[in-house]
């Protein structure tokens, strides 16, 4: 980072686990706020796809707190289910679901899915606004199978029946492992990438720049 002082970041989420997940992969060089402890607001999520739904995430808080927004808007798409549940997927099953039953109605969804056909890839979608009119965005995808049954104590949503490519859950990886080739991780390696390149051509915070 070319600044002395680390550059203000808030994060545009209430999900506590990926809140977690994005602290250590942004780094050092920033000092990361979520969207409650800085005071905001999340806006609904009414896109239709993950890009739009990061986008109006982390505009809005940005509009809210005139510093830098980072926002992940990330799902699950099963291949049996032509891509479902997609965008929904944090309310699979409903709209003040649980992650245990948003896992119990895909698996019992799958049940009669062979193991041949469950593919299934977690996609994310990471969107920089450094400012509401400025934004930068990154993809990341993640291929791998449901499983039949939970496996694995770490991770949330969906990871303890996403088995990757490795042949573990997500819920069986390591944190550091996981974000070696997570969806998240991969577009927010991207992310802050992009990122740093943009402040360095700043010289400064776009807040100081005002």
């Amino acid at each position: 980072m070319p600044a002395s002082e680390p550059v203000d970041i808030v994060v545009a989420t209430g999900n506590l686990g990926k809140l977690a997940e994005l602290r250590e992969m942004i780094g050092p060089g920033f000092r990361i706020v979520s969207a409650a402890e800085a005071g905001a607001e999340m806006p609904e999520e009414t896109g239709e796809t993950f890009t739009e739904n990061a986008t109006l995430k982390a505009r809005a808080i940005a509009e809210q707190t005139g510093k830098i927004a980072i926002a992940d808007d990330s799902g699950l798409e099963v291949s049996a289910l032509s891509g479902s549940p997609g965008v929904h997927t944090a309310r699979y099953a409903g709209a003040t679901a649980t992650d245990a039953q948003n896992r119990e109605k895909l698996l019992n969804v799958l049940q009669d899915v062979g193991k041949h056909e469950r593919q299934a890839r977690f996609v994310s979608v990471i969107a920089i606004a450094l400012s509401p009119q400025e934004i930068i965005t990154a993809r990341g995808v993640c291929d791998g199978t449901i499983a039949f049954e939970e496996r694995g104590e770490g991770g949330f949503g969906y990871d303890s029946i996403f088995r990757t490519l490795s042949g573990k859950t997500m819920a069986e990886l390591e944190p550091a492992e996981k974000n070696a080739m997570s969806h998240r991780g991969q577009a927010m390696r991207m992310a802050t990438k992009l990122l740093a390149d943009r402040l360095q051509g700043l010289g400064s915070p776009p807040e100081a720049q005002e």
